[in-house]
Parts: C-alpha cells; sequence; structure tokens
C-alpha cells in the first residue's frame, strides 16, 4: 500500500494528504492548471484532495496577496498595491496587527512554478505534504512525526496566514502546524474540526512508516486504560 492510502487508512481522513512542490521549471508530464482564476493559493489545496495533480505558474497566484507574500512571489507593478492593501484592511478590522507581518514566514526564494496534488498520485516530489485532520488524528500523526525524527516536542504552529505553514515546515526542516486561517477555511471549506499538518517531502515516508506502531501503541494504551479504570471502579469506595 503506498504512503498516502496507509496514512489515509490508518487515520480514516476525510481527504488525502497532498503534495505541494517548488520548482524552478514544470515537473515532466505534469500539466498546467487550467481552470481559470482561483481567489485563493489554498484553492489549489483543495483541487489536489479532490484528486487533481498539476502545476501553477506565478501568475495564477496574484489573486491572493498573501499566499503571494508567504510564497515570495512578487506581484506585478500594476497590481503592486494589492499586498499593502490587504494588510491594511486587516490591520483597519483588527483582524491583523502591522508589527505581526514581519514575523509571517516566506519561501526563501521564489518558484518557477508551484505544483500540486495528491501525494500518492501526484508526479512529482513534494517539498512539503500537507494533511487535514482532526485533532485525534493529528496526535496521532504528530507522534508519528517525533518517532521519525520529523518533528520536535514543542512543535512549530502558526495561525494566520494558514498557507505559510509551507515555509514553515521547510525553514525548520520539520513538521508544522497550521490552524487554518478563516481566509483558508472560507476559500477551501476545512470544516472547524480539522486543521493542518505540514511534514518536509524529504521525512514524509519515515513519518509515513512509523505512524502504524503508533496507532498500535495508543490502542494498547485505551485497553490499559480501559482495564485501569475499570479495576479503580470495582475497587469501590
Amino acid at each position: 500500500m503506498s504512503d498516502g492510502s496507509l496514512v489515509r487508512e490508518l487515520l480514516k481522513l476525510r481527504v488525502p494528504p497532498i503534495a505541494v512542490g517548488f520548482f524552478d521549471a514544470p515537473p515532466p508530464g505534469l500539466s498546467r492548471w487550467d481552470e481559470g482564476p482561483v481567489p485563493s493559493g489554498c484553492t489549489f489545496w483543495l483541487k489536489a484532495q479532490e484528486g487533481k495533480s498539476f502545476y501553477t505558474m506565478p501568475s495564477d497566484h496574484y489573486n491572493c496577496a498573501i499566499g503571494s507574500y508567504t510564497h515570495s512571489i512578487d506581484l506585478p507593478a500594476d497590481r503592486s498595491d494589492e499586498l499593502p492593501a490587504t494588510v491594511g484592511l486587516m490591520v483597519e478590522t483588527k483582524y491583523l496587527e502591522e508589527s505581526e507581518v514581519a514575523g509571517i514566514p516566506r519561501l526563501e526564494r521564489s518558484p518557477g512554478v508551484v505544483a500540486y496534488g495528491p501525494v500518492d498520485s501526484a508526479g512529482f516530489e513534494p517539498a512539503v505534504v500537507v494533511i487535514a485532520a482532526n485533532p485525534a488524528q493529528q496526535m496521532l500523526l504528530y507522534e508519528a512525526a517525533l518517532r521519525a525524527g520529523a518533528g520536535d516536542a514543542l512543535t512549530n504552529l502558526i495561525g494566520r496566514p494558514g498557507c505559510a505553514v509551507l515555509p514553515l515546515a521547510l525553514s525548520a526542516d520539520a513538521a508544522a502546524m497550521s490552524l487554518g486561517c478563516i481566509g483558508n477555511r472560507f476559500h477551501t471549506g476545512l470544516p472547524d474540526s480539522e486543521f493542518y499538518s505540514a511534514i518536509p517531502g524529504n521525512k514524509w515516508q519515515d513519518v509515513a512508516a512509523r505512524l502504524e506502531e503508533i496507532v498500535e501503541a495508543n490502542a494498547a494504551m485505551t485497553r490499559y486504560y480501559d482495564e485501569h479504570l475499570t479495576r479503580i471502579a470495582g475497587a469501590g469506595p
């Protein structure tokens, strides 16, 4: 069984893990996104979760000023005012403090193309694997990342913007988590009960390989806690 299918089956995920790749040129054999403009970069996450594999050009991201910023994609001169305008609105509505902007993770360099697809059928090597899951599922994934040496006990966590989890995971070369910002949740339909983990592509296979033993270990502990509760209840006052 492939890594993505195994992880989805073990965790009973709603949607498959997706691969995101950053390249200088389109990966061989991969088709360009051809379904028209999208309102956000994370809309491409949704399309990959739905089973599509494709690559995008920087211009495909221009409608998302914040996503372009986290991906180090410069807007063209005639749209250069959109990022400060968007940040200004966020500050005006008190969604964001202007001082927070400098701390938002960004890719180290601008990609020539950004590719997306279900991790098992993406057709390219992922830079990051993104998993949408509920807290119980994320707990198991986090424990597998620790076991695989792909995460830290004090895991990197980010709220807004949700897409910044990609450069965050890459810069740390370790699993990171995103609570999913309101923009991401609006454009992807991410349920209130879920958030994201992002695992560097070079660590993905190791994390997937460790997950089964983590799931079995948690099942064993569940049995222990059940038996422990029964013993305590049976002891009486």
